[in-house]
């Protein structure tokens, strides 16, 4: 007797190994402690007194920005309620914009949720100079996050959060098996795509070696052309002087993707 085990193995279609879900952090590796952040106030930005008040420059600054360049964009900006799930809100502007080929910024959402970021604390006793005089902790608080959503060339649904405090840690999400599918069209694979994935492929050997192709120089390109694009809290002049995000890995999920073909 041949047991079901064996019957599918023999009557596989196609098996793939490519990255699936990518989620990264970004982080500024010169703002993570309490020196360099009055360092960017006071050597950087030649702030008198490193105060939270700079913070609250820069995020207003920020916030103002996105919402010019929404209302410039003609983009939505669309605010999230608590426990919604956030991509499928979006689901439907992504697929009219990918549906007449528009890349771009799709929609941006606005979350208010819990990040660690710094704080500040007044010392009772200012400086020699009569200054006042703060202390700088990280600390979980809730903040507003903007979700930019992207319909990129390469990567198809993608999406960059910013969060809107000082360090304004950053959160990036593509899908490998969509960037594999762009990649096999304009390569001239033929292929029948699944939602999240390939069920067969007229040359599967060609199409596993362009899924492994996807790394970090691809992800850290898609990262790259479109944080010049959209508003945010750190500009090129932080970036020239050393202020600027690295991506870290957050959560990476590795999927084998087979079809079966019974008899």
């Amino acid at each position: 007797m041949v047991s079901v085990k064996e019957l599918i193995k023999t009557h596989t279609g196609l098996t793939i190994d490519c990255l699936d879900r990518i989620y990264l952090n970004g982080y500024v590796p010169t703002l993570q402690t309490a020196g360099q952040v009055v360092g960017f106030m006071t050597r950087h930005l030649e702030k008198p007194i490193p105060s939270p008040a700079v913070f609250e420059q820069i995020g207003m600054q920020f916030r103002k920005d996105v919402e010019s360049f929404a209302q410039t964009e003609a983009i939505p900006l669309i605010r999230f309620v608590k426990q919604e799930r956030k991509l499928e809100r979006m689901e439907d502007l992504l697929r009219a914009a990918q549906k007449v080929g528009r890349f771009g910024v799709v929609a941006i959402g606005v979350s208010q949720e819990f990040q660690n970021v710094f704080s500040a604390n007044r010392r009772e006793a200012a400086t020699p100079s009569g200054r006042p005089w703060f202390n700088f902790v990280k600390s979980d608080r809730r903040v507003t996050c903007f979700y930019f959503y992207i319909v990129d060339e390469d990567f198809g649904d993608c999406f960059i959060k910013i969060c809107t405090y000082f360090p304004y840690p950053i959160k990036v999400w593509c899908n490998g098996h969509e960037w594999a599918k762009r990649q096999a069209t304009k390569k001239g694979l033929r292929y029948t795509a699944l939602s999240n994935g390939f069920a067969t492929c007229t040359e599967p050997m060609a199409l596993q070696d362009l899924c492994d192709e996807l790394g970090p120089e691809q992800i850290q390109a898609l990262f790259d052309r479109w944080i010049q694009c959209l508003p945010r809290p750190l500009t090129d002049r932080d970036r020239r002087a050393g202020y600027w995000w690295e991506l870290s890995m957050r959560q990476i999920e590795v999927a084998r993707v087979g079809s079966h073909v019974l008899p």
